[in-house]
């Protein structure tokens, strides 16, 4: 069995499209929580920036997220980004470090 992949994504919106970065960003959240190997796809809006953006992702392996790259509404969301972001997303992945057994 694959080890959980986290996946952080950063997108900033371009001064005065804010709202509708939102609106795209979150036109994702649903069609990507129904994909396999989605463990879950969250969308936060920063509190101090409304124009920052981060996804937290978890995938029950990298092969899953790479089905999500090339689903269809990824594929969309490429295509339309750029009105309202200053670049695509900026991608990290991460890999959950356990506690040794006795600790934490």
């Amino acid at each position: 069995m694959s080890e959980m992949l986290t996946v952080i994504a950063h997108a900033r919106a371009k001064p005065g499209k804010e709202a509708q970065a939102r609106e795209i960003l979150q036109a994702l959240v649903a069609p990507t929580r129904l994909e396999e190997g989605c463990i879950d796809y969250d969308l936060h809006q920063s509190a101090d920036d409304p124009s920052s953006f981060v996804f937290y992702e978890n995938w029950t392996s990298p092969a899953a997220l790479e089905a999500h790259a090339r689903s269809p509404h990824i594929t969309h969301f490429r295509g339309i980004c750029a009105e309202s972001l200053l670049e695509p997303p900026v991608l990290s992945r991460w890999r959950l470090l356990k506690a040794p057994l006795g600790i934490g």
